[in-house]
């Protein structure tokens, strides 16, 4: 009960730590927060991140697309090399855009450590650094760097994961800028072994140096079902909404993915 209450707490702190700290461009094609396990070796994982912005930005700014109506579909390609490491690439697509059509918008390359257990550190930890290609129109940078440590906690039926990311500007008006603090979360609760209902939180809270204002962050929290049809199949979908004026007020996302055995 203990263990449960401290998990909890956490979540709470992390979330209270970017809201008072607090945007660059939020990834919007990949919504999602990683667990810590990889793929397991000579097994090759395929997703299809696919969302839709019934209600976003309406006006362009810095030379990006308003998101209003966009749909969004992204390929995810992962295969596990060894027990501890894993490599993921990504191409990215806007098949709808209002009054542009469908665009291209980029492809990443993502390897992923996981950290073998300790006894003695209550989270289970892995590293993703994701480099991604931007389009013009979808980022104001065309190259980006995402750091994400992932930290891991299952206690009985609660489940916690803590994506503490940061995002470095490569190429483009950003670069050598600070990097910006996005972190993302997520708390669920396992229904049984297939059902696991939670909520997921994405936050992009400005340059490490100096956060945003408030009113200029982007948080947006998701009710969201993960089932586990077998072990094969995975699937995930939520419902998100804005908490801020510059967030996108409503975003539908789905995840589906299958793993090939080799």
């Amino acid at each position: 009960m203990r263990t449960s209450a401290a998990l909890l707490y956490a979540f709470a702190s992390a979330c209270a730590l970017s809201i008072a700290a607090p945007a660059a461009a939020q990834d919007l094609f990949e919504i999602q927060v990683y667990p810590y396990d990889v793929v397991e070796p000579g097994h090759t994982m395929l997703e299809f991140h696919t969302n839709f912005i019934p209600s976003g930005t309406k006006t362009t700014a810095g030379g990006m697309f308003p998101n209003d109506h966009q749909f969004h579909i992204t390929a995810e390609i992962t295969h596990g090399f060894t027990k501890y490491f894993e490599t993921g690439f990504y191409i990215e697509t806007a098949p709808y855009v209002p009054g542009v059509g469908a665009k291209f918008t980029g492809w990443h390359i993502r390897p992923r450590f996981s950290f073998p257990k300790s006894e003695s550190f209550p989270f289970k930890v892995s590293l993703s650094l994701e480099y991604a290609f931007n389009q013009p129109g979808f980022d104001p940078n065309s190259q980006t760097l995402e750091i994400r440590p992932i930290f891991e906690r299952q206690d009985g039926r609660l489940y916690l994961s803590i994506n503490t990311d940061l995002s470095v500007a490569m190429k483009g008006p950003d670069a050598g800028s600070a990097p910006s603090f996005e972190p993302n979360m997520k708390v669920g609760w396992d229904f049984s072994k297939k059902v696991q209902a939670g909520v997921e939180y994405y936050a992009e809270t400005g340059p490490v140096k100096h956060f945003d204002p408030l009113s200029d962050q982007h948080h947006i929290i998701f009710p969201a079902i993960d089932l586990n049809l077998s072990p094969d199949w995975e699937f995930n979908a939520g419902v998100g909404r804005g908490l801020t004026d510059t967030s996108e007020h409503w975003i539908l996302k789905m995840i589906v993915g299958y793993r090939f055995k080799h």
